[in-house]
């Protein structure tokens, strides 16, 4: 299948939204709310210096123990292949559903910019936020500042960090700013943008920037790239390359049987999160 060249309608973005437009009459804070509060996670908007108000769900029970941070992955950034979105929030947030199966006593979900906030609350909220800019350096350094502010509860501690799709990238560009992360973990992560555009034949995205050119950058830094090993989204290619350009023993790909890229990965959370990450050797 080819895709034609529309800014970045990349199959992370605008094929998974176009699948997802039958579902419009979906309430994504309801949706969200519902995965949250059973897990005990409470709602947040943290305000940023760079004009986006982020949603955040968090639960923070000790404050001698490090954070868990999950970031979401792209939403509904499209309606169809050829036409945005004018709300990015996601309809299935699987990245949130991850936080919800985190047993860990501190556990912080981060939205996207853009994603469960009023558009009035976020005066820079415009829909290259969620195409094109998804992951240029004002959004990257708005979620670093959001981090801030929740480290700021628990001083001295370190955060994981988890990535689900397109937040993946953006856990890599984030990992690359810090220097309190003990550990990295993407699911389905999108950690080479301009290698999945070649994939599915679609524009580059100049004003983002591109998480595998930061490989080098955290190499140190132990962590796993979880992807399905039927994900035709995100293929196991990905992570692999951005293994591999890393060149570092602190990294690992770990395939997972029966997932594809909008899987139930929440169901098989608790087991992968068993899986710890290390530098080998």
């Amino acid at each position: 299948m080819r895709f034609p060249r529309l800014g970045y309608i990349a199959v992370v973005g605008g094929v998974l939204s176009a699948l997802l437009s039958g579902c419009a009459t979906i309430d994504p804070n309801g949706h969200a709310d519902a995965i949250a509060t059973p897990a005990g996670l409470s709602r947040e908007t943290i305000p940023t210096k760079q004009g986006f108000a982020l949603t955040s769900y968090g639960r923070i029970t000790r404050a001698t123990e490090p954070i868990d941070v999950y970031i979401e992955g792209d939403g509904f950034a499209w309606v169809s292949r050829t036409e945005p979105s004018l709300d990015p929030s996601p309809h299935d947030a699987t990245g949130l559903a991850l936080a919800a199966a985190d047993p860990a006593p501190n556990v912080v979900y981060l939205a996207r910019p853009c994603q469960f906030t009023p558009m009035d609350q976020s005066p820079r909220c415009a829909i290259p936020y969620w195409t094109s800019r998804r992951f240029a350096p004002d959004v990257i350094a708005a979620m670093d500042e959001a981090i801030d502010h929740v480290v700021a509860r628990v001083p001295g501690q370190q955060i994981n960090l988890v990535g689900y799709s397109g937040g993946g990238a953006v856990a890599v560009l984030i990992a690359a700013r810090r220097h309190d992360v003990a550990s990295l973990r993407t699911v389905a992560g999108n950690l080479d943008t301009e290698y999945v555009n070649r994939i599915h034949d679609v524009s580059a995205m100049p004003q983002s920037l591109n998480p595998v050119d930061v490989a080098r950058q955290i190499a140190g830094i132990p962590q796993i790239h979880f992807s399905g090993e039927d994900d035709s989204v995100v293929p196991i290619a990905v992570p692999q390359r951005f293994v591999d350009l890393a060149h570092t023993r602190c990294a690992q790909v770990v395939p997972v049987s029966g997932l594809d890229h909008t899987g139930d990965w929440a169901a098989k959370w608790p087991a992968l999160l068993r899986v710890r990450p290390s530098c080998s050797g």
